[in-house]
């Protein structure tokens, strides 16, 4: 199938690589030229805008920052729609709010281009592997057309409902990631400044009512697992900004929704605290340094 994919940052380019491992003709576009070119060179072809990319392709995939990006991106002067034929999907696997999702979507449909909002959980490790979880808002129809592409760079590809419910499923996920990793943060520099190996107590909360992902996983206390960014100067993985985002998306979807958050919005305002130490590029898990001695 001929594949546009707009969009190759730390999880989009490893995405397009698995399209192209898979078969697909991928043609891509970026500003950064550098990850355009290391796509080239493994098979996959440039275009000089969104709107070239889409317009031999059969099928339309985003992974981009943030809404405005998306926006901009699907439809700017040379965007998406400016160039995609008419029945052409467009997938953006980006996490944006649940309304951008929809506001899109009537967007495309109004040109005849069938929108379907699939962002993904499982980072950059999964995003390489071909392991992605896709959290999918769409028709059945649209659902059942996108599932076989999706396939060649996830795992778990999950009916949310209709468009938009799959950035409700991901705000929502990531807004208790949040929440977990600030706790598994107390809970280890409690047990370091008390006195038990950290290694000890992250086997005991993993096998007791404690476990979660990110303790078990993705621990964010140094030297208690290899190959996470809490072994490597919490540097790659996911990033406190792009988390302070998520959390902003849920915050805003809540207060639209007049839903209490609190644990929401203290987690919010501890990852804006660390970003304005600069600290934003950092993975997420460093959030964990601000129980610690300044080093």
């Amino acid at each position: 199938m001929n594949i546009a994919f707009i969009g190759l940052g730390n999880m989009g380019g490893p995405m397009a690589r698995n399209l192209v491992k898979a078969g697909h003709v991928v043609t891509v576009f970026d500003l950064n030229k550098e990850a355009v070119a290391g796509l080239v060179a493994e098979g996959a072809k440039s275009a000089a805008s969104p709107a070239e990319a889409a317009r031999e392709a059969a099928f339309v995939l985003t992974m981009l920052p943030a809404p405005a990006h998306v926006e901009a991106v699907l439809t700017g002067l040379q965007g998406v729609l400016s160039g995609a034929t008419k029945g052409v999907p467009i997938v953006d696997c980006s996490t944006i709010d649940p309304a951008t999702a929809r506001r899109l979507a009537e967007r495309c449909t109004a040109q005849g281009n069938p929108f379907a909002d699939a962002p993904v959980s499982g980072g950059t490790g999964g995003a390489t592997a071909g392991t992605l979880t896709f959290m999918v808002g769409a028709d059945e129809a649209l659902f059942a057309q996108a599932q076989p592409v999706l396939q060649a760079m996830g795992k778990n590809i999950v009916h949310c409902g209709g468009t938009g419910t799959g950035q409700v499923a991901k705000i929502c996920n990531n807004l208790l990631l949040a929440i977990s990793m600030i706790g598994v943060s107390e809970a280890m520099t409690l047990g370091a400044s008390l006195g038990i190996d950290t290694k000890v107590l992250a086997g005991i909360i993993n096998t007791s009512s404690g476990r979660c992902w990110s303790a078990d996983t993705y621990n964010p206390f140094p030297g208690v697992m290899d190959a996470v960014p809490a072994s490597r100067g919490y540097t790659g993985g996911f990033g406190v900004d792009l988390m302070l985002k998520d959390l902003a998306l849920a915050t805003d979807a809540a207060k639209g929704a007049h839903q209490p958050l609190m644990l929401g919005a203290l987690a919010q305002q501890l990852y804006q605290a660390w970003s304005q130490q600069g600290q934003g590029k950092l993975d997420f898990s460093s959030i964990i340094r601000m129980y610690q001695p300044p080093q």
